[in-house]
Protein backbone atom coordinates (compact mmCIF):
# COMPACT_ATOMS: atom_id res chain seq x y z
CA UNK A 1 0.00 0.00 0.00
CA UNK A 2 1.05 3.08 -0.80
CA UNK A 3 0.97 5.31 2.81
CA UNK A 4 2.19 8.28 1.74
CA UNK A 5 0.25 8.79 -1.37
CA UNK A 6 -3.14 7.21 0.33
CA UNK A 7 -2.51 10.14 3.23
CA UNK A 8 -2.35 12.69 0.39
CA UNK A 9 -5.03 11.82 -1.65
CA UNK A 10 -6.74 11.72 1.86
CA UNK A 11 -5.71 15.07 3.04
CA UNK A 12 -7.44 16.77 -0.05
CA UNK A 13 -10.78 15.40 1.28
CA UNK A 14 -10.20 16.99 4.52
CA UNK A 15 -9.56 20.39 2.86
CA UNK A 16 -12.17 21.08 0.28
CA UNK A 17 -14.65 19.31 2.22
CA UNK A 18 -14.62 23.00 4.30
CA UNK A 19 -16.99 24.15 1.13
CA UNK A 20 -19.47 21.44 1.46
CA UNK A 21 -19.79 21.96 4.86
CA UNK A 22 -19.43 25.78 5.55
CA UNK A 23 -20.62 27.18 2.04
CA UNK A 24 -22.74 24.50 0.81
CA UNK A 25 -24.74 22.72 3.61
CA UNK A 26 -24.36 25.09 6.91
CA UNK A 27 -23.34 28.76 6.95
CA UNK A 28 -24.03 29.89 3.89
CA UNK A 29 -27.71 29.00 3.29
CA UNK A 30 -28.58 30.44 6.54
CA UNK A 31 -26.41 34.03 5.52
CA UNK A 32 -28.63 33.80 1.74
CA UNK A 33 -31.13 33.63 3.52
CA UNK A 34 -31.06 35.63 5.79
CA UNK A 35 -28.99 38.85 4.80
CA UNK A 36 -27.82 38.47 0.79
CA UNK A 37 -32.11 37.69 -0.22
CA UNK A 38 -33.48 39.49 3.20
CA UNK A 39 -35.36 41.84 1.07
CA UNK A 40 -36.65 38.48 -0.67
CA UNK A 41 -39.87 36.59 0.47
CA UNK A 42 -38.67 33.02 2.56
CA UNK A 43 -39.99 30.10 -0.83
CA UNK A 44 -38.84 32.54 -3.37
CA UNK A 45 -35.14 32.97 -1.51
CA UNK A 46 -35.53 28.73 -0.55
CA UNK A 47 -36.00 28.29 -4.28
CA UNK A 48 -33.22 31.20 -5.56
CA UNK A 49 -30.61 28.91 -3.82
CA UNK A 50 -31.84 26.06 -5.56
CA UNK A 51 -31.48 27.38 -8.86
CA UNK A 52 -28.01 28.48 -7.87
CA UNK A 53 -26.84 25.41 -7.54
CA UNK A 54 -28.71 23.86 -10.35
CA UNK A 55 -26.98 26.69 -12.65
CA UNK A 56 -23.57 25.96 -11.00
CA UNK A 57 -23.65 22.01 -11.49
CA UNK A 58 -24.85 22.16 -15.06
CA UNK A 59 -21.50 23.91 -16.05
CA UNK A 60 -19.73 21.50 -14.63
CA UNK A 61 -21.45 18.63 -16.37
CA UNK A 62 -21.29 20.11 -19.78
CA UNK A 63 -16.98 20.35 -18.65
CA UNK A 64 -16.57 17.45 -16.81
CA UNK A 65 -16.40 14.70 -19.25
CA UNK A 66 -14.49 16.63 -21.21
CA UNK A 67 -12.21 18.13 -19.34
CA UNK A 68 -11.65 14.69 -17.99
CA UNK A 69 -10.75 12.81 -21.49
CA UNK A 70 -8.58 16.03 -21.79
CA UNK A 71 -6.40 15.28 -18.72
CA UNK A 72 -6.59 11.34 -19.84
CA UNK A 73 -4.82 12.10 -22.80
CA UNK A 74 -2.49 14.62 -21.93
CA UNK A 75 -1.60 13.23 -18.50
CA UNK A 76 -2.21 16.63 -16.77
CA UNK A 77 -4.87 15.64 -14.12
CA UNK A 78 -3.33 17.51 -11.14
CA UNK A 79 -3.23 20.70 -13.78
CA UNK A 80 -6.93 20.77 -14.01
CA UNK A 81 -7.27 20.02 -10.39
CA UNK A 82 -5.32 22.69 -8.71
CA UNK A 83 -6.87 25.26 -11.74
CA UNK A 84 -10.56 23.95 -10.42
CA UNK A 85 -9.21 23.72 -6.67
CA UNK A 86 -7.80 27.48 -7.20
CA UNK A 87 -11.10 29.18 -8.55
CA UNK A 88 -12.96 27.19 -5.37
CA UNK A 89 -10.83 29.14 -2.67
CA UNK A 90 -10.63 32.53 -4.56
CA UNK A 91 -14.54 32.16 -4.53
CA UNK A 92 -14.80 31.31 -1.03
CA UNK A 93 -12.94 34.45 -0.11
CA UNK A 94 -14.40 36.86 -1.75
CA UNK A 95 -18.14 35.94 -0.17
CA UNK A 96 -16.87 37.79 2.78
CA UNK A 97 -18.04 40.79 0.50
CA UNK A 98 -21.36 39.84 0.59
CA UNK A 99 -23.37 41.93 2.34
CA UNK A 100 -27.13 42.86 2.50
CA UNK A 101 -29.74 42.28 -0.02
CA UNK A 102 -26.31 41.19 -2.91
CA UNK A 103 -27.92 37.57 -3.25
CA UNK A 104 -27.17 38.02 -6.91
CA UNK A 105 -23.56 39.00 -5.79
CA UNK A 106 -23.78 35.41 -3.34
CA UNK A 107 -25.28 33.28 -5.91
CA UNK A 108 -22.06 33.99 -8.89
CA UNK A 109 -19.75 33.20 -5.77
CA UNK A 110 -21.56 30.58 -5.38
CA UNK A 111 -21.82 29.33 -8.34
CA UNK A 112 -18.11 29.82 -8.86
CA UNK A 113 -17.29 28.08 -6.11
CA UNK A 114 -19.51 25.29 -6.94
CA UNK A 115 -17.67 24.95 -10.37
CA UNK A 116 -14.26 25.12 -8.34
CA UNK A 117 -15.12 22.34 -6.00
CA UNK A 118 -16.99 19.95 -7.98
CA UNK A 119 -14.78 20.51 -11.35
CA UNK A 120 -11.86 19.55 -8.59
CA UNK A 121 -13.23 16.41 -7.61
CA UNK A 122 -13.76 15.21 -10.88
CA UNK A 123 -10.08 14.94 -11.25
CA UNK A 124 -9.58 14.19 -7.60
CA UNK A 125 -11.60 11.08 -7.81
CA UNK A 126 -10.04 10.16 -11.02
CA UNK A 127 -6.50 9.93 -8.81
CA UNK A 128 -8.20 7.32 -6.98
CA UNK A 129 -7.45 3.39 -8.86
CA UNK A 130 -3.97 5.73 -8.81
CA UNK A 131 -2.93 5.38 -5.49
CA UNK A 132 -5.44 2.28 -4.32
CA UNK A 133 -4.89 -1.20 -5.12
CA UNK A 134 -8.43 -3.02 -6.84
CA UNK A 135 -8.79 -4.89 -3.71
CA UNK A 136 -8.50 -2.33 -1.35
CA UNK A 137 -10.41 0.60 -3.54
CA UNK A 138 -13.58 0.70 -0.77
CA UNK A 139 -11.20 1.30 2.41
CA UNK A 140 -9.43 4.07 0.84
CA UNK A 141 -12.70 5.32 -0.91
CA UNK A 142 -14.26 5.39 2.36
CA UNK A 143 -10.84 7.04 4.06
CA UNK A 144 -11.11 9.81 1.85
CA UNK A 145 -15.03 10.47 2.89
CA UNK A 146 -13.63 9.82 6.09
CA UNK A 147 -10.70 12.68 5.73
CA UNK A 148 -13.41 14.56 4.72
CA UNK A 149 -15.96 14.70 6.96
CA UNK A 150 -13.02 15.23 9.69
CA UNK A 151 -11.43 18.56 8.40
CA UNK A 152 -14.78 19.90 7.20
CA UNK A 153 -15.88 19.42 10.76
CA UNK A 154 -13.09 20.94 12.58
CA UNK A 155 -13.31 24.42 9.96
CA UNK A 156 -17.42 24.07 10.75
CA UNK A 157 -16.47 23.60 14.62
CA UNK A 158 -14.40 26.91 14.17
CA UNK A 159 -16.62 28.80 12.70
CA UNK A 160 -19.51 28.24 14.58
CA UNK A 161 -17.73 29.36 17.59
CA UNK A 162 -17.11 32.37 15.96
CA UNK A 163 -20.76 32.89 15.25
CA UNK A 164 -22.12 32.08 18.40
CA UNK A 165 -19.55 34.31 20.38
CA UNK A 166 -17.85 36.70 18.05
CA UNK A 167 -16.92 38.60 20.70
CA UNK A 168 -14.52 36.17 21.89
CA UNK A 169 -13.04 36.68 18.43
CA UNK A 170 -13.20 40.28 18.79
CA UNK A 171 -16.06 40.31 16.46
CA UNK A 172 -18.69 43.29 16.59
CA UNK A 173 -21.26 40.63 15.11
CA UNK A 174 -22.88 37.24 14.02
CA UNK A 175 -22.84 38.36 10.71
CA UNK A 176 -19.29 39.47 10.49
CA UNK A 177 -18.21 36.36 12.12
CA UNK A 178 -19.98 34.44 9.02
CA UNK A 179 -18.26 36.61 6.03
CA UNK A 180 -15.07 35.61 7.80
CA UNK A 181 -15.61 32.34 7.98
CA UNK A 182 -16.22 32.26 4.29
CA UNK A 183 -12.50 33.84 3.95
CA UNK A 184 -11.60 31.22 6.14
CA UNK A 185 -12.47 28.07 3.65
CA UNK A 186 -10.60 29.18 1.08
CA UNK A 187 -7.49 29.33 3.39
CA UNK A 188 -8.43 26.12 4.71
CA UNK A 189 -8.80 24.85 1.11
CA UNK A 190 -5.56 26.18 0.36
CA UNK A 191 -3.37 25.03 3.23
CA UNK A 192 -4.43 21.55 3.12
CA UNK A 193 -4.11 20.88 -0.48
CA UNK A 194 -0.25 21.42 -0.44
CA UNK A 195 0.18 17.08 0.34
CA UNK A 196 -1.82 16.22 -2.51
CA UNK A 197 -0.57 18.69 -5.05
CA UNK A 198 3.16 17.83 -3.52
CA UNK A 199 3.04 14.25 -2.93
CA UNK A 200 1.04 12.51 -5.87
CA UNK A 201 2.45 11.93 -9.17
CA UNK A 202 0.17 11.09 -11.69
CA UNK A 203 1.08 8.56 -14.26
CA UNK A 204 2.14 8.50 -17.60
CA UNK A 205 0.44 6.96 -19.99
CA UNK A 206 2.00 6.50 -23.90
CA UNK A 207 -0.78 8.00 -26.25
CA UNK A 208 -0.77 7.79 -30.01
CA UNK A 209 -0.07 10.97 -31.84
CA UNK A 210 -3.33 13.10 -32.81
CA UNK A 211 -4.31 16.17 -34.23
CA UNK A 212 -5.82 19.12 -33.11
CA UNK A 213 -5.77 21.31 -30.27
CA UNK A 214 -6.92 19.74 -26.36
CA UNK A 215 -10.04 20.98 -26.91
CA UNK A 216 -10.69 18.80 -30.65
CA UNK A 217 -9.02 15.81 -29.05
CA UNK A 218 -11.54 16.22 -25.50
CA UNK A 219 -14.64 16.43 -27.87
CA UNK A 220 -13.10 13.61 -30.03
CA UNK A 221 -12.38 10.98 -27.12
CA UNK A 222 -16.04 11.92 -25.26
CA UNK A 223 -17.28 11.10 -28.38
CA UNK A 224 -16.04 7.90 -28.92
CA UNK A 225 -16.90 7.26 -25.05
CA UNK A 226 -20.43 8.00 -25.70
CA UNK A 227 -19.65 5.19 -28.60
CA UNK A 228 -18.11 2.48 -26.90
CA UNK A 229 -20.00 3.03 -23.18
CA UNK A 230 -22.70 0.73 -23.85
CA UNK A 231 -19.70 -2.38 -24.00
CA UNK A 232 -20.08 -1.90 -20.34
CA UNK A 233 -23.36 -2.87 -19.90
CA UNK A 234 -23.00 -2.99 -16.09
CA UNK A 235 -21.08 -0.22 -15.32
CA UNK A 236 -23.61 2.12 -17.57
CA UNK A 237 -26.42 0.79 -15.65
CA UNK A 238 -24.75 1.64 -12.65
CA UNK A 239 -23.98 5.14 -13.32
CA UNK A 240 -27.87 5.75 -14.74
CA UNK A 241 -28.71 4.24 -11.04
CA UNK A 242 -26.19 6.43 -9.58
CA UNK A 243 -27.55 9.03 -10.71
CA UNK A 244 -30.94 8.88 -9.42
CA UNK A 245 -29.95 7.91 -5.99
CA UNK A 246 -27.74 10.61 -5.85
CA UNK A 247 -30.04 13.35 -7.05
CA UNK A 248 -31.63 12.91 -3.75
CA UNK A 249 -28.44 13.09 -2.03
CA UNK A 250 -26.80 15.92 -3.02
CA UNK A 251 -29.98 17.73 -2.88
CA UNK A 252 -30.52 16.81 0.80
CA UNK A 253 -27.06 18.11 1.31
CA UNK A 254 -27.59 21.45 -0.40
CA UNK A 255 -30.89 22.50 0.82
CA UNK A 256 -31.40 20.75 4.17
CA UNK A 257 -30.33 24.00 5.95
CA UNK A 258 -32.03 26.70 3.92
CA UNK A 259 -35.43 23.99 4.20
CA UNK A 260 -34.42 23.94 7.85
CA UNK A 261 -34.56 28.16 8.31
CA UNK A 262 -37.28 28.48 5.74
CA UNK A 263 -39.59 26.04 8.49
CA UNK A 264 -37.89 27.93 11.43
CA UNK A 265 -35.79 26.54 12.96
CA UNK A 266 -32.83 28.85 14.17
CA UNK A 267 -29.37 29.22 12.83
CA UNK A 268 -27.50 27.71 16.09
CA UNK A 269 -29.77 24.58 16.31
CA UNK A 270 -29.15 23.94 12.43
CA UNK A 271 -25.35 24.71 11.95
CA UNK A 272 -25.06 22.85 15.56
CA UNK A 273 -26.97 19.87 14.03
CA UNK A 274 -24.93 20.16 10.32
CA UNK A 275 -22.03 19.82 12.89
CA UNK A 276 -23.00 16.69 14.36
CA UNK A 277 -23.63 15.24 10.89
CA UNK A 278 -19.47 15.60 10.00
CA UNK A 279 -18.34 13.74 12.96
CA UNK A 280 -21.09 11.34 13.22
CA UNK A 281 -20.12 10.76 9.86
CA UNK A 282 -16.30 10.06 10.58
CA UNK A 283 -17.32 6.79 12.09
CA UNK A 284 -19.48 5.30 10.11
CA UNK A 285 -17.76 6.31 6.68
CA UNK A 286 -15.16 3.79 8.12
CA UNK A 287 -17.66 1.34 9.12
CA UNK A 288 -18.93 1.33 5.48
CA UNK A 289 -15.70 0.31 4.41
CA UNK A 290 -15.46 -2.46 6.77
CA UNK A 291 -19.51 -3.51 5.72
CA UNK A 292 -18.25 -3.56 1.95
CA UNK A 293 -15.54 -6.51 2.66
CA UNK A 294 -17.91 -8.44 5.05
CA UNK A 295 -21.25 -8.03 3.41
CA UNK A 296 -20.24 -6.36 -0.60
CA UNK A 297 -20.14 -2.85 -1.38
CA UNK A 298 -23.57 -3.13 -3.11
CA UNK A 299 -25.52 -5.00 -0.08
CA UNK A 300 -23.87 -1.64 2.16
CA UNK A 301 -25.10 0.82 -0.70
CA UNK A 302 -28.65 -0.92 0.03
CA UNK A 303 -28.62 -0.15 3.83
CA UNK A 304 -27.29 3.85 3.18
CA UNK A 305 -29.98 4.47 0.32
CA UNK A 306 -33.06 2.55 2.39
CA UNK A 307 -32.04 4.46 5.33
CA UNK A 308 -32.10 8.06 3.45
CA UNK A 309 -36.00 6.88 2.64
CA UNK A 310 -36.57 7.25 5.83
CA UNK A 311 -34.57 10.47 6.26
CA UNK A 312 -36.95 12.10 3.08
CA UNK A 313 -39.95 10.44 4.73
CA UNK A 314 -39.36 12.08 8.32
CA UNK A 315 -38.13 15.02 6.82
CA UNK A 316 -40.98 16.12 5.36
CA UNK A 317 -43.33 15.73 9.09
CA UNK A 318 -40.22 17.73 10.48
CA UNK A 319 -41.47 20.70 12.87
CA UNK A 320 -38.76 21.10 15.59
CA UNK A 321 -34.91 21.44 16.12
CA UNK A 322 -35.05 18.01 17.96
CA UNK A 323 -36.34 16.29 15.07
CA UNK A 324 -33.67 18.32 12.86
CA UNK A 325 -31.29 16.89 15.37
CA UNK A 326 -32.27 13.52 15.05
CA UNK A 327 -32.36 13.72 10.86
CA UNK A 328 -28.93 14.61 11.35
CA UNK A 329 -27.35 12.04 12.71
CA UNK A 330 -29.45 9.95 10.37
CA UNK A 331 -27.71 11.19 7.70
CA UNK A 332 -24.42 11.34 8.87
CA UNK A 333 -25.08 7.34 9.78
CA UNK A 334 -24.97 7.13 6.11
CA UNK A 335 -23.57 9.93 3.89
CA UNK A 336 -20.37 9.01 3.54
CA UNK A 337 -20.92 5.48 3.44
CA UNK A 338 -23.22 6.25 0.63
CA UNK A 339 -21.27 8.17 -1.54
CA UNK A 340 -17.78 6.20 -1.03
CA UNK A 341 -19.52 2.96 -1.85
CA UNK A 342 -20.52 5.17 -4.89
CA UNK A 343 -17.28 6.28 -6.20
CA UNK A 344 -15.44 2.53 -5.30
CA UNK A 345 -18.22 0.81 -7.03
CA UNK A 346 -17.63 2.76 -10.07
CA UNK A 347 -14.12 2.76 -10.02
CA UNK A 348 -13.85 -1.08 -9.35
CA UNK A 349 -15.36 -1.26 -12.98
CA UNK A 350 -13.44 1.17 -14.75
CA UNK A 351 -10.95 0.21 -17.50
CA UNK A 352 -7.17 1.16 -17.13
CA UNK A 353 -5.82 4.34 -18.89
CA UNK A 354 -8.84 5.54 -19.15
CA UNK A 355 -9.74 6.58 -15.18
CA UNK A 356 -10.48 10.57 -15.69
CA UNK A 357 -12.06 10.25 -18.53
CA UNK A 358 -14.50 7.53 -16.99
CA UNK A 359 -14.97 9.66 -13.87
CA UNK A 360 -15.67 12.42 -15.79
CA UNK A 361 -18.92 10.39 -17.40
CA UNK A 362 -19.23 9.64 -13.09
CA UNK A 363 -18.92 13.24 -12.39
CA UNK A 364 -21.72 14.41 -15.17
CA UNK A 365 -23.70 11.76 -13.76
CA UNK A 366 -23.67 13.74 -10.22
CA UNK A 367 -23.19 16.78 -11.16
CA UNK A 368 -27.01 16.24 -13.96
CA UNK A 369 -28.45 14.51 -11.05
CA UNK A 370 -27.78 17.53 -9.12
CA UNK A 371 -28.90 20.17 -11.46
CA UNK A 372 -32.78 18.59 -11.11
CA UNK A 373 -32.77 17.63 -7.25
CA UNK A 374 -32.47 21.45 -6.23
CA UNK A 375 -34.34 22.70 -9.21
CA UNK A 376 -37.40 20.39 -8.65
CA UNK A 377 -37.13 21.14 -4.40
CA UNK A 378 -37.38 24.56 -5.14
CA UNK A 379 -39.90 24.49 -8.06
CA UNK A 380 -41.89 22.24 -5.95
CA UNK A 381 -41.93 24.56 -3.49
CA UNK A 382 -42.64 27.86 -5.40
CA UNK A 383 -45.36 26.13 -7.02
CA UNK A 384 -47.30 24.42 -3.83
CA UNK A 385 -46.37 27.42 -1.37
CA UNK A 386 -44.72 24.76 0.56
CA UNK A 387 -41.20 23.37 0.95
CA UNK A 388 -42.38 20.14 2.51
CA UNK A 389 -43.70 18.93 -0.66
CA UNK A 390 -40.22 19.57 -2.43
CA UNK A 391 -38.33 17.31 0.27
CA UNK A 392 -40.92 14.78 -0.29
CA UNK A 393 -40.48 14.81 -4.32
CA UNK A 394 -37.31 13.21 -3.68
CA UNK A 395 -38.28 9.60 -2.34
CA UNK A 396 -39.37 8.67 -6.15
CA UNK A 397 -35.11 9.10 -6.79
CA UNK A 398 -34.17 7.13 -4.06
CA UNK A 399 -36.60 4.33 -5.13
CA UNK A 400 -36.16 4.29 -8.83
CA UNK A 401 -32.23 4.17 -8.24
CA UNK A 402 -32.51 1.36 -5.50
CA UNK A 403 -34.13 -0.81 -8.54
CA UNK A 404 -32.22 -0.02 -10.90
CA UNK A 405 -29.08 -0.61 -8.72
CA UNK A 406 -30.83 -4.21 -7.91
CA UNK A 407 -30.16 -4.81 -11.17
CA UNK A 408 -26.46 -4.29 -11.03
CA UNK A 409 -23.85 -7.25 -11.41
CA UNK A 410 -21.02 -5.52 -10.26
CA UNK A 411 -18.25 -8.87 -10.65
CA UNK A 412 -19.29 -8.88 -14.09
CA UNK A 413 -18.79 -5.13 -14.11
CA UNK A 414 -15.02 -5.58 -13.43
CA UNK A 415 -14.92 -8.84 -15.78
CA UNK A 416 -16.19 -6.24 -19.08
CA UNK A 417 -13.48 -4.05 -17.84
CA UNK A 418 -10.81 -5.94 -17.77
CA UNK A 419 -11.81 -7.78 -20.97
CA UNK A 420 -11.92 -4.47 -23.06
CA UNK A 421 -8.11 -3.89 -21.47
CA UNK A 422 -6.81 -7.39 -22.05
CA UNK A 423 -8.04 -7.73 -25.71
CA UNK A 424 -6.82 -4.22 -26.55
CA UNK A 425 -10.23 -3.11 -27.43
CA UNK A 426 -10.04 -0.14 -26.10
CA UNK A 427 -8.62 3.17 -28.36
CA UNK A 428 -6.33 5.22 -27.01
Amino acid sequence: MKRKEIYSWSMYDWASSAFATTIMAAVLPIYYFDVAAKNLDSTTATAFWGYSQSIAVLIVALLAPILGAIADYSSSKMKFLRFFAYMGMVASVLLAFVGEGDYILASLLLIFGTIGFSGGNVFYDGFLPEVAQRDDIDRVSARGYAFGYLGGGVLLLINLAMIMFPSVFFLPNAGVASQISFASVGIWWFIFSIPMFKNIKEKKHEQPKMEGSYVSIGFNRLRKTFKEIHQYKQLLLFLIAFWLFNDGISTIIKMATIYGRDIGIGTTDLIAALLITQFVGIPFAFLFGYLARRIQAKRALYIALWTYVLIVLLGYFMETAAHFYALAILVGLVQGGAQALSRSIFGSMVPDNRHAEFFGFYGISAKFSAIFGPFVFGLVGQLTGSSRLGIFSLVIFFLIGIFLLSKVDIEQGKKEAGSKVVNGEIPM
